[in-house]
């Protein structure tokens, strides 16, 4: 479980970095689009776990590594939009997010089922289910 400090830290990079994304290295994803999904940091705020979503990308497992091959750079970017507000800028790790392909993965799934539809002849008086009236 994340303190409130580490919470505050990791809204404040999410923060950041998409505007980062959006406005100074934009050339990472020519015809894609980056987005911050999640920010995990660790207890001594020196280590951060970056989720990304990406969309209109061609492979995104490529895109990821090349956000991470320029991490250098981002970081940088970072340290000069957060270096009054904190003292160490984080070590930045880039992962896919896959969350949203994994929902649908389940709902295609889920969309599988043959779930028999209830029998709706039943009286809820008889139903053992429904507590009795006292």
């Amino acid at each position: 479980m994340e303190s409130s400090r580490q919470q505050k830290f990791s809204r404040l990079l999410q923060k950041e970095l998409a505007d980062i994304f959006q406005r100074d290295v934009p050339h990472l994803l020519p015809g894609g689009m980056i987005s911050v999904q999640t920010v995990r940091i660790s207890p001594d705020l020196g280590q951060a776990r970056i989720y990304l979503s990406l969309l209109l990308a061609p492979d995104p497992a490529a895109m990821v590594a090349l956000v991470n091959e320029n991490k250098s750079v981002i970081r940088k970017h970072l340290g000069d939009r957060i270096r009054r507000q904190a003292r160490i800028i984080p070590d930045l790790h880039f992962y896919l997010d896959d969350s949203a392909v994994y929902a649908a993965h389940i709902d295609a799934l889920l969309n599988t089922l043959d779930i028999k539809p209830e029998d709706t002849d039943q009286d809820p008086k008889k139903d053992s289910s429904f507590p009795k009236d006292k």
